[in-house]
C-alpha cells in the first residue's frame, strides 16, 4: 500500500491533465478566432508555467514519495500489480538516474496512469476511494 500522500498524487494528476491538454505543433497567428469561430488553441510555450510547477512539486517531494509516485505511474501502465508494490518501488529507487520530475513528464498519459495506479488501491485521483463497480 502506498504512503504516499493521495492529495499530492491528486495535485499531481490535476497539472499533468493541464499538460496534456497541450496542442502540440500548431504555432500561434494573427487571425481573430473569435471571428472565424473557432477555438484559441495553445501551443507548448503557453504551458510552460503548468510544466515548471509540475516539476517544481514533484522535486519538493522526497526521495520515497517520489519513488511511489513513480511505482503508482507504473502500476497504473500495467508494468506492475498491486499486489507487487514493494518490487515497483524497490524498481524505482534502484532506476534513479536523473531529476525524477523529468522521466515523469516524458510520459504524455501521465494522470492517466497514476489514476489507474490510484484505482489498483481503491483510491481515486479525487482524494477519494474509488467507486467499486
Amino acid at each position: 500500500m502506498p504512503d504516499i500522500n493521495t492529495e499530492k498524487v491528486c495535485f499531481v494528476i490535476v497539472k499533468a491533465r493541464e499538460l496534456e491538454s497541450e496542442d502540440e505543433g500548431l504555432e500561434p497567428d494573427a487571425a481573430n478566432p473569435s471571428g472565424d469561430k473557432f477555438v484559441s488553441l495553445t501551443t507548448d510555450g503557453a504551458h510552460a508555467p503548468v510544466r515548471a510547477e509540475l516539476a517544481a512539486a514533484i522535486d519538493a517531494m522526497d526521495e520515497d514519495e517520489q519513488c511511489e509516485l513513480v511505482a503508482l505511474a507504473w502500476i497504473g501502465r500495467g508494468e506492475f500489480t498491486a499486489e507487487e508494490w514493494l518490487s515497483a518501488v524497490a524498481q524505482a529507487r534502484r532506476g534513479r538516474r536523473r531529476p525524477t520530475s523529468g522521466y515523469l513528464l516524458e510520459d504524455r498519459l501521465l494522470a492517466s496512469h497514476l489514476e489507474y495506479g490510484l484505482a489498483e488501491f481503491d483510491e481515486s485521483g479525487e482524494g477519494r476511494p474509488a467507486d467499486r463497480q
